[in-house]
């Protein structure tokens, strides 16, 4: 059974995605789109006061290649 999510802001998971090589291209409103140089991206919303929610963050962490426990030790 993989670990439990965390309670991730928008910032948090954006410092993750950074760190394994991914670059903003652009942003429309609060989302945010980021690509890595082999071709995956992502979308995450940045919201000041609000977490990323379970399912969003789970989609994230998939679409950038990692496990939940990757995820976890990159935070």
């Amino acid at each position: 059974m993989p670990d439990k999510l965390p309670s991730v802001r928008g910032r948090q998971a954006i410092g993750v995605l950074e760190s394994i090589g991914f670059e903003r291209i652009r942003q429309s409103g609060s989302h945010v789109t980021y690509r890595h140089p082999d071709g995956r991206w992502t979308i995450v919303s940045l919201h000041p006061t609000r977490t990323i929610p379970k399912g969003t963050l789970r989609k994230i962490i998939r679409d950038a290649g990692l496990t939940v426990e990757e995820f976890i030790e990159l935070l």
